[in-house]
């Protein structure tokens, strides 16, 4: 019963997912908080363009 349990890999497919969705999801938050000064002074141009 053991070795049956140990050989069991039936989750290790949606952990492996999972992982990557994490990694993914750091990489994205990551770039966000680098570019946000940039995209919000674009914004602001943008902004000032417009009521002119």
């Amino acid at each position: 019963m053991l070795k049956r349990f140990l050989k069991d890999e039936s989750g290790q497919g949606m952990v492996e997912y999972a992982l990557i969705i994490a990694l993914i999801a750091v990489a994205v938050i990551a770039a966000i908080t680098l570019l946000s000064d940039g995209i919000s002074g674009k914004f602001n141009q943008v902004s000032n363009t417009l009521k002119k």
